[in-house]
């Protein structure tokens, strides 16, 4: 891409480089470039945009959901029937969650650029096609759904329970906006699978952008979010994809506080038999019915 002149406004530096490059890259693409030729500082350019994107992203998601909880309309989809969270919750855990923002996830934004340009994420232009991006965002996928797993399960162990993972089971019948709310060490913890895919991914192919990255972390709050929404649809998206998890499967965890560790999908806790609910339980206690009187019949 050819040199962007000097330029006293974004919308200066958006005319420049579409006189230089207006054939060879499209709006979006221009917007983008403009913007960090605009702040002439990457690290203060890629921070402000993860930053904004990330609040409007979860906070924009989040409100379908408040609107929701306040028609009564929507009260027979909800999976815990009754449990729908108060203003005065909804209005607590939303300072909590901007709290953590501004406080923990703010610092980790901020060193992101240098870390993605280190590994040799790419953040210019033009972007990378779209199967790619969605390639990369499927991977991204089921490394965080295994390491959410994993590390979730952990949480529940008795002293990292009662010292990190308790505050997020405030609510025992969880809402959108309570999907951030957690100690900023569960923050860290489980957002690094977020991130820690993407990165390992980089750094072992050398191929990513910055964009999918930014994609992905919006799929993934929309996952967040939707899980703790507590409602149950016909046209959820389990229905369509048995192996997704959803706001059924997380729902029960909240309630049940054992169980159902994955975020995204159901292999894990189906192969390692840690499905919660009642179903889960008469399978459980159907199997042992069967094996027992298997190792009756052997020994008479």
């Amino acid at each position: 891409m050819n040199a962007t002149i000097a330029a006293a406004t974004y919308w200066d530096q958006y005319n420049g480089i579409t006189h230089y490059n207006g054939e060879t890259l499209n709006v979006f693409e221009r917007l983008w470039a403009a913007w960090y030729a605009y702040m002439q500082n990457d690290v203060l350019a890629t921070g402000i945009m993860s930053f904004v994107m990330h609040e409007v992203v979860y906070f924009g998601r989040s409100l379908p959901w408040i609107i929701i909880d306040s028609m009564p309309y929507f009260n027979k989809y909800k999976i815990q029937a009754g449990k729908i969270p108060t203003a005065a919750e909804q209005w607590h855990c939303t300072k909590m969650v901007l709290l953590s923002h501004f406080t923990v996830e703010l610092p980790q934004i901020w060193v992101f650029h240098p870390m993605a340009v280190f590994f040799g994420m790419d953040t210019g232009v033009p972007f990378p096609p779209m199967w790619k991006i969605a390639m990369h965002i499927a991977i991204f996928f089921v490394f965080e759904d295994a390491w959410h797993y994993w590390t979730h399960r952990a949480m529940h162990w008795g002293p990292l329970y009662r010292s990190v993972h308790k505050i997020h089971h405030n609510y025992s019948a969880p809402f959108g906006l309570a999907a951030e709310y957690a100690s900023p060490i569960e923050v860290m913890i489980l957002g690094a699978g977020t991130v820690l895919g993407p990165v390992l991914w980089c750094a072992i192919t050398g191929d990513l952008h910055v964009l999918t990255m930014y994609l992905w972390i919006v799929c993934r709050l929309f996952q967040a979010i939707d899980a703790h929404s507590g409602y149950e649809f016909p046209w959820s998206l389990h229905h369509f994809l048995p192996f997704w998890a959803g706001a059924e499967h997380h729902d029960v965890h909240h309630e049940r506080f054992i169980g159902n560790y994955a975020s995204s999908f159901r292999w894990w806790d189906f192969v390692l038999d840690t499905e919660a609910g009642p179903e889960a339980a008469k399978a459980r206690r159907d199997r042992k019915l069967a094996k027992d009187a298997k190792k009756a019949k052997k020994a008479q």
